[in-house]
């Protein structure tokens, strides 16, 4: 471990100083607080490259201030790195669009001074190294988000999704504060590698409460059916904010997960948990995504859907995956908020396709059967070259593959022209090739500081089994929705997942979220 303060630390401080000085701006120079904000989130993220510098020459480095309960931790290594890089790069993108976006807003200034705050508050989770740090760092990103939320104060739409966000991140909040004491009280230390080092596979009851607020917090911050609906009402703030939470934010309580993955992993039955809970959320978010009309609702329900196949991977041991899951949905979603504008006028201008091709039920049948045996053999390909594979990872893999024999079947219907046919079987073999090579760098880059995923017992393999099954049968009902989408009992069906199945409502009845209220 270096002696060398981690560089990366500078870049939080360096974004709340612009903060500071982007709340004060007033009159015409407001309009300068857009620059000053870029141009610090661009130096947060050369400084953030700085440290990854520092990190490849140097090796991992940490700071602490107080020791025992109180220890503050900030660590520079390889996942902190790479979380720091990504944020930074993020936020960096999501100011610059911000700087032409809010031009001329009255309280311009504000907006620029809350996001910066904001982001500071996640580079700093991002180098936690610490239970204490991560507590701080969670409370002030649910703190700044909270206002940014409510930067239309006069709507009441943004009202309700900020009480409503507020309710489920704080009782996050609440969870990790918990599961901070607990770990306290058994270990007597807050150092989170000191925690790791000390935690053995016989658990006391302490141990095993802390580990389950642990996972608690993680569920809550991920926006996790049923307590998901806040995440598809936060369109009532300005775009940069949806792009930076959907990009940003809602991965933290993954990060949560990836840097206590040793003691979440010493715990079999939380590990279970998160594979019941993040399979549901996902296979529930992406069915109510296919109904949506509305592009940044799409994309919201899509973030649910993620969100939970990320927790599927913690639970299943996939650290590393997890990980490069983050980075790649952080990168997608983020272009896809702040592209969302152009969408419409892009897709109204393309040349409108022709009739669409029906897969029978046995053209989805042998679609099935075609991608599962291109993945089996791809996958003995690289066993033989990389060695083995977990029974975790192959699970995993077939997931994904399921969602592309949907294209495959399409390119197999007998409508289908043969050039769509060869696009989609080649499609699926790149799929297919791309899974294992990212697999394969994912635990090259972050696997020596993560777990290894366990061996799976007769739990785990009733998980791996049903996961894949579920995922299984919705992308083969999926693949035969164009048989059956005219019938009348699927119009009434339609509604009422389009709507989430009304668990929204629920939330909505418990803040009031239905009262009329004026606003001066």
């Amino acid at each position: 471990m270096s002696q060398l303060i981690p560089l990366t630390l500078l870049a939080p401080a360096l974004l709340l100083a612009t903060a500071l000085h982007a709340r004060v701006q007033t009159g015409r120079r407001q309009s300068l607080s857009g620059w000053y904000s870029e141009y610090a989130a661009l130096a947060a993220l050369l400084l953030s490259a700085i440290g990854l510098a520092q990190l490849l020459a140097f090796g991992p480095a940490q700071i602490a201030l107080f020791d025992g309960a109180f220890a503050l931790v900030i660590r520079l290594d390889a996942i902190s790195a790479a979380m720091t890089i990504l944020v930074a790069f993020v936020g960096w993108i999501v100011l610059r669009y911000s700087r032409t976006y809010l031009d001329g807003e009255p309280r311009e200034g504000s907006f620029h001074g809350l996001m910066l705050a904001t982001l500071a508050a996640v580079l700093f989770l991002a180098q936690s190294g610490s239970l204490p740090v991560l507590v701080i760092g969670f409370i002030g990103v649910g703190f700044g988000l909270r206002r940014l939320l409510l930067f239309y104060p006069e709507r009441a739409a943004a009202h309700r999704a900020a009480t409503k966000f507020a309710i489920v991140w704080h009782a996050g909040d609440l969870a990790l504060i918990l599961s901070s004491a607990l770990f306290i009280s058994a270990y007597g230390t807050a150092d989170l590698r000191a925690l790791v080092q000390a935690v053995k596979p016989e658990l006391s009851l302490t141990q095993h409460l802390a580990i389950a607020f642990l996972v608690a917090a993680a569920v809550l911050k991920t926006a996790t059916f049923p307590l998901h609906g806040w995440l598809t009402e936060v369109m009532e703030a300005p775009t940069p904010v949806s792009a930076l939470l959907h990009a940003g934010i809602i991965n933290a309580g993954g990060f949560l997960l990836i840097r206590t993955a040793e003691l979440v992993q010493a715990s079999p039955g939380s590990m279970g948990v998160l594979v019941a809970i993040g399979g549901l959320t996902a296979l529930f978010g992406a069915v109510v995504m296919l109904t949506q009309s509305a592009i940044k609702t799409a994309l919201a329900w899509s973030t649910i859907s993620q969100m939970g196949f990320m927790l599927l991977q913690c639970g299943l041991g996939l650290w590393p995956l997890a990980l490069l899951h983050i980075v790649a949905h952080s990168l997608y979603k983020a272009h896809a908020f702040l592209s969302s504008g152009g969408a419409i006028a892009a897709v109204a201008g393309v040349r409108k396709p022709g009739p669409i091709a029906v897969p029978s039920l046995a053209n989805v049948a042998k679609s099935f059967a075609i991608a599962l045996v291109l993945y089996g053999a791809l996958s003995l390909v690289f066993a033989l070259i990389a060695g083995p594979k977990s029974p975790q990872v192959l699970a995993i893999g077939a997931i994904l593959i399921f969602g592309v024999s949907y294209l495959v079947a399409q390119g197999l219907a007998d409508e289908a022209p043969s050039e769509l046919t060869y696009r989609t079987s080649v499609l699926a073999t790149v799929v297919a090739f791309a899974y294992f090579v990212f697999q394969q760098t994912s635990y090259m880059v972050w696997g020596s500081s993560l777990p290894a995923a366990p061996d799976p017992g007769t739990l785990e393999w009733a998980l791996i089994t049903l996961a894949v099954l579920s995922f299984g049968l919705v992308a083969f009902a999926q693949a035969l929705f164009p048989l059956w989408t005219y019938h009348p009992s699927t119009a009434g069906l339609r509604v009422h997942v389009a709507n989430g199945l009304y668990l929204n409502a629920l939330l909505d009845r418990f803040v009031g979220g239905y009262q009329v209220t004026k606003f001066k």
